[in-house]
């Protein structure tokens, strides 16, 4: 079985948990290649067995069965860019903090690589979103997993940003930004703006503003089949334009239009963790002083 390891720098404490799993990796004869930039970090932290393979971003991770993402969702959310089209089933180790999309913890690890290797798993579609732009800002990786959002560059005035659904005009909004947020990602930045959660399945995209000087505007669901465009404009000539963790400064005229991507990111689910479950546990729902465990009464 041939699986890729990407990856971030971990907490000391962590170091036998990496060490095991490569270790344990081995044992069961697996092929594996490093990003390159990890197997740098991780020689100075641990043991590398012989026989490791290291790749870089653009290398084809073809014949790849599983991708392992150390870290935090962050990780998780690079992750899917290396992957892309060829859609290898992701599964994320959260050595970060709040780990919503990267769920087994260090110490979970062993039973993770078990259940990978025995078949106990389900696969888990998400909905990724595109950005075509024009001039280029993207390039080949113009696609996320969580958001895309259009963000006023500095501490000047806000921006207006002028919205269309297939074509047909929707509203002006005059904001600090405005964001299109997947399923996935109505967790993220979406949430802290005023954004609905939805369930991953759910085919459609929310459109958030970010500080709109409007009190009636609030968060509208589209579905994920509409092309979504854009004009900007603003005092200033210069705006930012970010999809996942990458961004870039643009000019205004810029055209910009969003959709679905036509493939998904496939994430392994293991030991019946779900999106409620994690609801739950990340985001405490249900804990209060008559139900302190978040167990149904």
């Amino acid at each position: 079985m041939k699986i890729a390891i990407l990856g971030k720098p971990f907490d000391e404490n962590q170091t036998a948990f990496m060490q095991e799993m490569m270790n344990d990796l081995v044992r069961r004869q697996a092929e594996v290649s490093i990003l390159e930039s990890f197997h740098a970090y991780l020689r100075q932290h641990i043991q590398l067995p012989e026989g490791i393979t290291t790749f870089r971003r653009g290398d084809s991770l073809q014949g790849t069965r599983f991708v392992l993402s150390i870290g935090g969702d962050g990780t998780l959310l690079d992750t899917v860019t290396h992957v892309g089209p060829l859609q290898i089933p992701i599964l994320g180790i959260n050595t970060g903090r709040l780990g919503f999309l990267a769920t087994i913890s260090p110490d979970k690890i062993a039973q993770a690589i078990d259940a990978l290797f025995k078949g106990h798993f389900v696969l888990e579609d998400r909905s990724l979103i595109r950005v075509d732009t024009d001039p280029d800002t993207f390039g080949d990786i113009n696609f996320g997993l969580n958001e895309f959002s259009i963000l006023k560059r500095d501490t000047s005035s806000m921006i207006v940003v002028h919205t269309y659904i297939d074509g047909e005009y929707l509203n002006s909004y005059w904001a600090d930004g405005l964001i299109v947020s997947t399923p996935t990602g109505s967790t993220g930045y979406s949430l802290s703006c005023g954004g609905p959660v939805m369930l991953p399945q759910t085919n459609n995209f929310i459109i958030a503003p970010v500080c709109p000087h409007n009190l009636n505007v609030r968060p509208l669901i589209v579905s994920d089949r509409s092309v979504i465009s854009f004009e900007i404009e603003g005092r200033s000539n210069n705006f930012l334009l970010s999809l996942d963790s990458r961004s870039n400064t643009v000019e205004a005229g810029i055209q910009i239009a969003v959709r679905r991507e036509n493939f998904n990111a496939r994430l392994v689910k293991l030991n019946h963790v779900n999106f409620l479950s994690t609801l739950r546990s990340k985001l405490n729902w249900g804990l209060d002083r008559r139900n302190p465990a978040g167990i149904p009464l």
